[in-house]
């Protein structure tokens, strides 16, 4: 009788799913200098093979530095996490061959055919993608600064932006009370 039951495939498994269905972002190791290029290849194979439900956004990490030589200003787009792409997609069998059997990919981060996806605290640290916070705070409410120049400071929220994601919070400093900018998730909320 137990190994009737042991024949029979979960409705994930039979799909081929490896982890719940949700679409996550994880990190591949490329070669180095090979990340655009990477990024290219599995594009054209989401696409050719119809894939986009699977592999929804390839982005390999990138910011402006400002150079100067020989007195000239020159921005110069680095990537940020060299031999690395990130991607958002389901694991299923079929986009985890896809992507591990592409030219140039050395693995996806994680224990070997078991990535691991990017925390939400990891993605925003990295800017791939904003991701919304719902804090429930209005004027007069005191937070506590979790993170940035300010942590470990305690205010009160002088104006809330929803949209924006940011609120502005007196901050006491030096004996002298002083305004700042703080995103939603540099502070939490205090009972």
């Amino acid at each position: 009788m137990g190994s009737e039951s042991s024949n029979v495939l979960s409705p994930l498994e039979e799909e081929g799913l490896r982890g719940d269905g949700k679409a996550r972002w994880y990190v591949v190791h490329t070669y180095s200098g090979h990340e655009n290029k990477v990024k290219v290849n599995i594009e054209k194979m989401v696409e050719n093979r119809g894939m986009q439900d699977l592999i929804l956004e390839i982005v390999v990490p990138t910011e402006d530095r400002v150079e100067i030589k020989n007195g000239e200003k020159k921005i110069k787009t680095k990537k940020m996490f060299p031999g690395y792409v990130i991607i958002k997609m389901v694991v299923t069998n079929e986009s985890w061959y896809l992507v591990r059997n592409t030219q140039g990919v050395t693995g996806f981060v994680g224990h070997g055919s078991d990535p691991i996806p990017l925390t939400d605290e990891e993605i925003t640290r990295m800017g791939i993608e904003k991701v919304f916070i719902d804090l429930d705070v209005k004027p007069g409410d005191t937070v506590r600064v979790i993170s940035g120049l300010f942590e470990g400071f305690m205010g009160e929220v002088l104006e809330v932006n929803k949209e924006k994601q940011v609120l502005t919070v007196r901050v006491s400093m030096f004996g002298r009370d002083t305004p700042v900018e703080l995103e939603f998730g540099q502070v939490t909320q205090l009972l």
